[in-house]
């Protein structure tokens, strides 16, 4: 491991986290008086997350790669689906006008879904990590992780400022994010990947 091994996988990380910082400063414009404790879970959890799916595609490569790309194809259905779900909830409920400062928060289970929709991409790095021993590729992947950690959290205390000044229209501001997301995820990985 040498300085570009660090540099390569910090940027690595950076590319990978863009997901998450923009999902991130959705649920800082969806809740913008969200607790510091909420902010540390929110960008823990994209931090985990990126630095889980890599580690799995690297273990998918050493043990059972024929059954890993079947489902290759799937991915940006996957995350199309899932940021439509979320997202579509937050449109619905912002336009209805149900979003009182306690339900406007991210819960646990939307949480869980954007960490996998945001880095389901993220389990092919460990195809281009496949020759990395497993002391490196875990090196590797908690810098990614680290990285998506730092970038999240930015994302969330942003969209936090500015979801003070867009009070009642965050909501569906965060919905129109999450959906842009999905569908960009969906259109790279279906017509341009």
């Amino acid at each position: 491991m040498d300085a570009v091994f660090f540099l390569n996988s910090i940027l690595l990380g950076i590319g990978l986290a863009m997901d998450a910082f923009s999902v991130s400063l959705a649920n800082g414009l969806n809740e913008p008086h969200m607790r510091r404790g909420k902010v540390y879970e929110i960008a823990g959890t994209f931090g985990l997350f990126q630095w889980l799916m890599p580690m799995i595609g690297w273990i998918c490569v050493h043990t059972i790669v024929q059954y890993f790309s079947a489902f290759e194809k799937w991915k940006p259905w996957i995350a199309l689906i899932l940021l439509l779900y979320i997202g579509g909830k937050m449109l619905i409920e912002g336009i209805r006008g149900g979003e009182d400062e306690e339900a406007a928060g991210v819960g646990a289970g939307a949480l869980f879904v954007q960490g996998i929709a945001t880095s389901i991409d993220a389990l092919s790095v460990g195809f281009t990590i496949a020759d990395y021993g497993f002391a490196v590729a875990l090196v590797c992947t908690v810098i990614i992780g680290a990285v998506t950690f730092a970038i999240s959290f930015a994302g969330v205390f942003i969209g936090r400022k500015f979801g003070t000044k867009l009070s009642g229209k965050a909501s569906i501001l965060g919905g129109v994010i999450l959906i842009a997301i999905g569908v960009e995820i969906f259109v790279k990985g279906v017509f341009l990947g």
